[in-house]
């Protein structure tokens, strides 16, 4: 009897015993595992535990976090002669209205629509050039140049005699034929139009009735003429370039911006134009279309701008310089003199009062003048500094390579 309550009472004691080494050798929360510092590549939860290798007691291994709490934040300390010494000065984290100014070069061009080439449509020769090269200017209604072309002979002959068959129709009194001698005038009118034959000549042969073969080319509108490509006696065919009058009182100029300013460009978004060339002219303009393809080798895409131009001071092929501004109201701004980019972060340093200082990581909007935007990291009224960041930057890594060793 005695003998079987011994052995209750040890096996008791060795329970106790046994939970108790265990609840003493329990692993701490911060503590991911146990290594042995002769060989890193054995881990254990146990830590009472032995390296099996080399039979050293295994040493704890800290779980490492990327977030710290603020009061765990690392902040050094200049002092004051040295803050003077360096020129470190501070600025006030704060609302300001914020306006990005973005300049871009611009390409003088004309208007396609204000552009006229006038080719061949007959056989024929150049009887007489009535302009001389290109460059003249024009007035509407001005003779260019005159054709001689047996062609047009045959054509105007044609509208001539139906003309007597149109009287003769009328005469019969026969509605058939007259609707057919009207048709038929109509289509040789239609032809003739084509030949570039004005419906003033057109009017002149109906009363006349005296076909000719010279046909006379007008200029369509006030202007200049670009590009002047036959010469008197020369013989040309239908398809051949005979002359170009371009009108240039209103031009366009095509603007180039870089791709990262496409989310801010709108149509109708004001603009304003300068020329190196005239430091005096200055113009204001508007964006009227946005190229919806941008150029692969420069990576920009094209704004067009409308403009008129009073005193032909712009020419096509001319530079000039481009400025918009952008609005983006109030917002959250820190000088750019305060933020020191390392590369995957920016940072900027806390003014936390007698001369210590906090880095914080932050996160910036866009670069608007000397000021960033602040998206996240930062509150209205915190100090930062503001100069002397990279001598800051020094001095802090100093001083935590001080208290490291």
């Amino acid at each position: 009897m005695k003998k079987t309550i011994s052995s209750c009472l040890f096996f008791i004691l060795a329970l106790l015993s046994t939970s108790c080494e265990r609840h003493e050798n329990k692993k701490p929360a911060d503590v991911a595992y146990y290594t042995c510092t002769m060989h890193p590549s054995v881990r254990s939860q146990d830590p009472g535990g032995h390296c099996p290798i080399c039979g050293m007691s295994l040493v704890p291994v800290k779980i490492h976090t990327d977030v710290a709490s603020p009061s765990s934040a690392p902040v050094f300390n200049i002092p004051m002669g040295r803050r003077q010494f360096i020129g470190v000065t501070y600025a006030t984290v704060e609302k300001r209205p914020l306006q990005l100014t973005i300049r871009a070069p611009g390409l003088v061009t004309y208007d396609p629509l204000r552009r006229w080439s006038y080719v061949s449509r007959v056989e024929g020769y150049v009887e007489k050039l009535e302009v001389s090269s290109a460059g003249q200017p024009v007035e509407k209604g001005q003779p260019l140049l005159t054709l001689n072309s047996p062609d047009l002979l045959v054509a105007e002959r044609e509208l001539v005699d139906l003309l007597q068959s149109l009287d003769r129709a009328k005469s019969s009194n026969l509605p058939a034929a007259l609707d057919t001698a009207q048709q038929n005038l109509a289509a040789a009118r239609r032809r003739l139009r084509f030949w570039n034959i004005g419906d003033a000549e057109i009017d002149r042969l109906e009363k006349t009735r005296q076909p000719g073969e010279y046909l006379t080319l007008y200029s369509p509108f006030q202007g200049i003429v670009a590009n002047l490509q036959t010469g008197q006696g020369r013989r040309v065919m239908a398809g051949d370039p005979l002359v170009e009058v371009v009108d240039l009182s209103a031009v366009w100029v095509w603007v180039d911006f870089y791709q990262d300013d496409l989310p801010l460009l709108t149509n109708g978004l004001p603009i304003t134009l300068t020329s190196d060339s005239d430091p005096s002219w200055c113009a204001k303009g508007a964006i009227a279309l946005i190229d919806p393809f941008v150029d692969t080798a420069k990576r920009t895409c094209r704004v067009r701008v409308d403009l008129a131009n009073p005193g032909l001071k712009l020419r096509p092929e001319m530079y000039v310089n481009a400025e918009l501004h952008v609005n983006f109201g109030p917002e959250l701004a820190v000088p750019v003199g305060a933020v020191l980019p390392t590369g995957e972060r920016n940072y900027v340093f806390i003014d936390k009062g007698g001369g210590n200082l906090e880095p914080r990581a932050v996160e910036l909007g866009r670069k608007c003048g000397d000021f960033y935007a602040i998206r996240k990291g930062l509150a209205a009224g915190e100090r930062v500094a503001d100069s002397a960041i990279f001598l800051i930057d020094a001095e802090a890594k100093v001083q935590g390579a001080l208290k490291s060793w």
